[in-house]
């Protein structure tokens, strides 16, 4: 629910009245004001609609319903294979029909028709169409052939040779510079896809986006030794990526440092100044160590690029060896930095979610928005109404740790409060917090920031968890946080009473937004947890509604009381559950056969089995694991993938449910029948790039999974937590757009390059 302020055009019929009858109709407790303020709504109205009608002129600030009519005018023609256009009066269909007709392309189509045939038109097309950067390719320039002697190409690519090791990593990719033999298959082939030869052009893409941390905390690897340290903060080797520079002509073809691709040893050594520094894609400050400036990053002439992968590699003193390829850095072991190390530098993932230096809308601890991102320019935010006591907390604030605000809190004692993280520090404290009744708390990493909240075995007789216990009536809120090493933990009043256990759950409420609870607790360098059984959300004796959205969680363990008290409401939404393993549980109860809650869910991904009383109502989602409720007769399953022998609600258009009916149709033999149904099972199973968290592709759907979960939520998108990527719909429109200013003769394929 939005709240703002009211609109000071209100009172301008009544401010042009004389004073005298001003103060009359303050006598009277203002009867006339109020009835000028209805006829002055309805004069803004009019007036505001004959402004947006002027606006509506114009692809640039015309309004998203008017986009396909303005469309209309130059001739442009939506692409069938993409999608039906959804209504537009729900934000889900408006962000669909953003993507069947982007306003990018409609603005420039007659400019792109005058540019049909060129090379670089296809990389903007991919930009402006599909939203993904790109390079492309020409691969007739890459093959193997004997050149005329008067007419030498010597720009051309070459033969191998074993001395240019920098070429031989780029082989088959975007930046491949190498000669190859003639492949005869077609690059827009439904089958096997091919590459060199005469008529084909390939446009490559990135899917995943760069996200940005600035300095954070480097994490040491202590098993490694104490001059061992990771980019990460997990602890996790994570390729580096670059820091897209904008293309300075649009004839440009696009080179490395215009792409968000990762960056190689061999690239980072033969010119570091293209990535490292200040506002680059990497930079590391080491504070008072070996006598360089503390506020600026290390020079780059302290840098080596290496190899340490088993950290074998010592660097020679006041210098700094740098793995880009794992995210790590080896320090001389007798010269170590006494007073820590701070980095910035660039990951990949898929979407915004899960917390990070992006740009969010912001509520305040009611729920109401506060703040939302301009469009153009993401660091920055619209200001809208806050009532809430805000404590900020960081370098330059007024209080430097977490706790001392909640300690300040505690003495002011405000209705509604926020606790705002101005920085990407982490903050390694214990932390444990009580709401009375009817107030609200949010703890929240402030726009474009991601702070890292990491917990630690403060207590050897007790569970050292960030602790919340909630009041009547109160609301919790966590927003664009990191936390590792502990769970949430989240318990009910300290003394419930039988009254607590049976009213109803209608003010209390607990919210994650934008956070990752790290599943497992930590990783390991290759991303496995390092403590898969335990849960990231414990919930004990909870009268209150739980709702996620847009963040990573491990598994969740609810535990109430199922005899005395009504199963509490848990709404997840855009968001990843991994339990860490298929065969542990994502939702459930400790002892018990289900977890006591009533799940609705929507556009998720499940690592793991859920076990719950009821679900309410599941969209678009994808459960790897088994899935079991108590109550069938109560609830549906629409456009899901669920494995085949769950105890589910009633289920519509679910899979692998459609493939099986097929069958069954189409062959009447029962043991033909059996064999295709396990077959047919097995090929709609979904795939992904990476089942780790910590891993780029993580949770990413594969490019070998099946169309029908690649395209199988209701609007034919993907299911599963990235279905607002609406990439199906993306593709399509790009093919179609390629084929469509592509010369004739020619081939034009899409290579995803992540």
């Amino acid at each position: 629910m939005s709240s703002s302020a009211p609109d000071p055009r209100l009172d301008r019929l009544y401010d042009l009245l004389p004073v005298l009858y001003r103060m009359r109709d303050a006598k009277g407790k203002f009867p006339l004001r109020a009835l000028l303020s209805v006829l002055s709504e309805q004069l803004n109205l009019v007036e505001d609609d004959i402004a947006r009608l002027y606006e509506n002129w114009f692809i640039e600030t015309t309004e998203d319903w008017a986009v396909p009519y303005v469309a209309d005018l130059i001739g442009y023609r939506p692409v069938h294979d993409a999608g039906t256009a959804a209504d537009g009066t729900t934000p889900e269909g408006r962000a669909l029909n953003r993507v069947l007709i982007p306003r990018r392309e409609v603005a420039n189509t007659i400019r792109y028709r005058r540019r049909k045939g060129t090379l670089a038109l296809l990389e903007l097309l991919a930009n402006d169409v599909a939203g993904w950067p790109a390079r492309a390719v020409e691969f007739f320039k890459l093959l193997g052939w004997s050149q005329n002697i008067n007419h030498l190409h010597l720009d051309r690519a070459r033969t191998v040779s074993v001395r240019r090791q920098e070429c031989l990593d780029q082989v088959d990719g975007p930046f491949d510079s190498l000669a190859h033999t003639v492949d005869v298959r077609r690059i827009n082939s439904h089958r096997t896809a091919g590459r060199y030869n005469i008529p084909t052009v390939a446009v490559f893409v990135w899917r995943l986006r760069p996200y940005s941390v600035t300095r954070t905390s480097a994490c040491c690897d202590e098993g490694a030794g104490p001059h061992c340290l990771t980019f990460s903060v997990l602890g996790q080797d994570t390729p580096l990526f670059i820091k897209p520079e904008p293309e300075a002509d649009a004839a440009h073809i696009a080179d490395l440092l215009n792409v968000p691709a990762p960056i190689s040893r061999r690239a980072f050594k033969k010119a570091p100044g293209r990535f490292y520094g200040k506002g680059k894609s990497l930079a590391v400050w080491a504070e008072g160590w070996a006598g360089f400036d503390p506020d600026e990053p290390l020079p780059v002439s302290a840098l080596i690029a290496a190899d340490l992968s088993e950290w074998q590699y010592v660097p020679p003193p006041k210098h700094v060896a740098l793995d880009p390829v794992l995210g790590r850095l080896a320090f001389p072991s007798g010269q170590l930095p006494k007073k820590g190390v701070r980095v910035s530098y660039h990951y990949a993932f898929s979407a915004d979610l899960g917390g990070g230096e992006y740009g969010r809308d912001m509520f305040d601890p009611a729920g109401r928005t506060v703040s939302a991102p301009n469009p153009a320019d993401a660091t920055k935010e619209i200001r809208i109404a806050s009532v809430a006591k805000t404590y900020r907390v960081g370098i330059g604030q007024k209080f430097q740790r977490i706790g001392d605000a909640l300690k300040q809190r505690s003495q002011d004692a405000p209705d509604d409060s926020v606790i705002e993280l101005t920085d990407s520090a982490v903050y390694v404290e214990p932390l444990s917090l009580t709401l009375e009744a009817g107030k609200t708390l949010q703890i929240r990493a402030a726009n474009g920031k991601r702070p890292v909240i990491r917990l630690l075995d403060w207590r050897t007789e007790l569970p050292d968890a960030l602790s919340v216990t909630m009041g009547r009536g109160s609301r919790f809120t966590l927003d664009g946080l990191l936390v590792t090493g502990r769970p949430l933990q989240v318990t009910g009043p300290e003394r419930p009473t039988s009254e607590d256990a049976r009213m109803p759950i209608c003010g209390s409420e607990v919210v994650i937004r934008h956070c990752t609870l790290v599943p497992g607790w930590g990783i390991d360098c290759e991303c496995e947890p390092l403590r898969p059984a335990e849960p990231s959300l414990e919930v004990f004796n909870l009268r209150a509604r739980v709702c996620i959205e847009h963040s990573i969680l491990g598994s969740i363990a609810i535990n109430e009381d199922e005899v005395n008290s009504e199963p509490i409401p848990l709404h997840i939404s855009d968001s990843i559950l991994d339990a860490t393993d298929l065969e542990k549980e994502a939702i459930g109860a400790p002892g018990l056969a289900v977890a006591h809650a009533i799940l609705t869910m929507r556009r998720c991904t499940v690592f793991g089995i859920v076990d719950v009383r009821a679900i309410e109502v599941a969209d678009d989602c994808i459960f790897l694991g088994c899935l079991n409720v108590a109550r069938r007769q109560l609830g549906c399953m629409r456009f899901c993938y669920v494995p085949a022998g769950c105890r589910t609600p009633r289920r519509y258009h679910c899979q692998p449910d459609l493939v099986e009916q097929a069958v069954k149709e189409n062959i009447s033999d029962r043991d033909a029948q059996q064999g295709a149904i396990r077959c047919e099972r097995l090929r709609v199973r979904p795939q992904f790039t990476s089942s780790r968290y910590g891993s780029p592709g993580y949770a990413q759907l594969s490019l070998t999974c099946a169309a029908e979960i690649r395209r199988g939520a209701e609007d034919e998108s993907e299911m599963g937590a990235f279905h607002d990527l609406f990439q199906p719909q993306r593709e399509a429109n790009l093919r179609a757009r390629l084929e469509e200013f592509t010369p004739a003769e020619m081939e034009v394929g899409i290579v995803f390059a992540t």
